[in-house]
């Protein structure tokens, strides 16, 4: 069987752009003298490395108290709308009409849906009723690197039929207006909204999906995750991320390149998801990296002009990186992410032929 690859891959996002400033003044008016320390709190949002996010409701909605109810109806109605148009931009470019699709692998930690979302989208798409389900809950960043790995699977297992990949989160609607932790404003200044789809397919000239590496840490499941309250999901950071990836990733790495039978000097492009601006700089330091690396560059872009879409944000990522057409000076690259557990996935990618 040929190997699978990417075919194609679309990403949407919801209508309302807001800015840092924007944000800054919202979070202002909300908690108005709540905080005795608001104001270096606040300071996260005085950066530049964010210029704009994009949100489900205009900033009004998010001023008053939203309960868990009103909050996952507005989930599931935005992220299935986001994903269909994600989904149909990628099987456009990929050429496959969606009665071709064997298998759909939905990804997303940000609400929760029961039917879940494929089934929205089957209906919606008009994809085949007996299409493979695989809805991918609880894997939060780390899960668009880990439903590749997925659909990469799928479609071996389908003798190279097509395999549609989603990720779509929906950040804003975790929000709690009650909370002033330092974790939930510093979640405030950094997540956003917004779906990716790809075509994982047998055919065509994208970037080829030779394997996967996983790794769970013990002892870590503090690092990233939620907290179920009653107005819903209130995040949850309790360490140092950056200096968890330059202390743990190197030797995580190694062991990835030794399963994989490859050595460092294969792997030239790294195709990483941009948790923030500090997260970037961790991953380049950890895996030695140039400062003017274009695949790093790109992870940036999408950092600045989209924030952080949890899941979906690395395929936003390898999207820029094809549409750019940026070099791969090595035969391999790598997709990279951590997330909640704590965990860090891989994906080993081949360059386009």
């Amino acid at each position: 069987m040929k190997k699978p690859r990417i075919a194609g891959i679309g990403t949407a996002v919801p209508p309302h752009r807001i800015t840092q400033g924007e944000v800054r003044d919202v979070m202002r008016i909300v908690y108005g003298d709540e905080s005795p320390v608001l104001d270096r709190m606040l300071s996260v949002f005085d950066h530049d490395h964010i210029g704009a996010r994009y949100v489900i409701r205009s900033i009004p909605w998010y001023f008053e108290p939203r309960g868990l109810r009103e909050t996952t109806e507005a989930f599931i109605e935005s992220a299935v709308d986001l994903a269909c148009t994600a989904a149909r931009s990628a099987l456009e470019q990929a050429g496959r009409s969606a009665s071709d699709i064997a298998s759909v692998i939905v990804v997303s930690t940000t609400g929760i849906a029961t039917p879940s979302l494929d089934s929205y989208v089957i209906r919606r798409l008009g994809l085949s009723p007996h299409a493979h389900r695989t809805p991918i809950f609880g894997l939060g960043c780390a899960g668009g690197v880990a439903g590749l790995a997925r659909a990469a699977e799928a479609c071996r297992h389908h003798d190279g039929q097509p395999v549609l990949l989603i990720a779509v989160e929906i950040c804003s609607v975790t929000f709690q207006r009650g909370d002033t932790s330092k974790s939930n404003i510093v979640g405030a200044s950094l997540f956003a909204d917004g779906a990716a789809a790809v075509v994982i397919d047998a055919q065509g000239h994208g970037p080829a999906i030779r394997s996967s590496f996983s790794t769970l840490y013990p002892d870590t499941e503090d690092i990233m995750g939620w907290d179920v309250i009653d107005t819903g999901f209130k995040v949850r950071f309790s360490r140092d991320i950056p200096d968890f990836i330059t202390t743990h990733l190197p030797s995580t790495f190694s062991e990835a390149l030794e399963y994989w039978g490859i050595g460092r000097d294969d792997v030239g492009t790294f195709l990483a998801h941009p948790g923030g601006a500090k997260v970037i700089d961790a991953y380049s330091v950890a895996l030695t990296i140039e400062e003017d690396d274009e695949a790093m560059a790109a992870a940036k872009g999408v950092l600045h002009d989209f924030g952080n879409l949890s899941s979906a944000s690395v395929l936003f990522v390898i999207e820029r990186i094809l549409r750019e057409r940026v070099v791969w000076p090595r035969r391999y690259g790598v997709a990279m992410a951590l997330g909640p557990g704590f965990s860090a996935e891989f994906v080993l990618l081949e360059r386009p032929s």
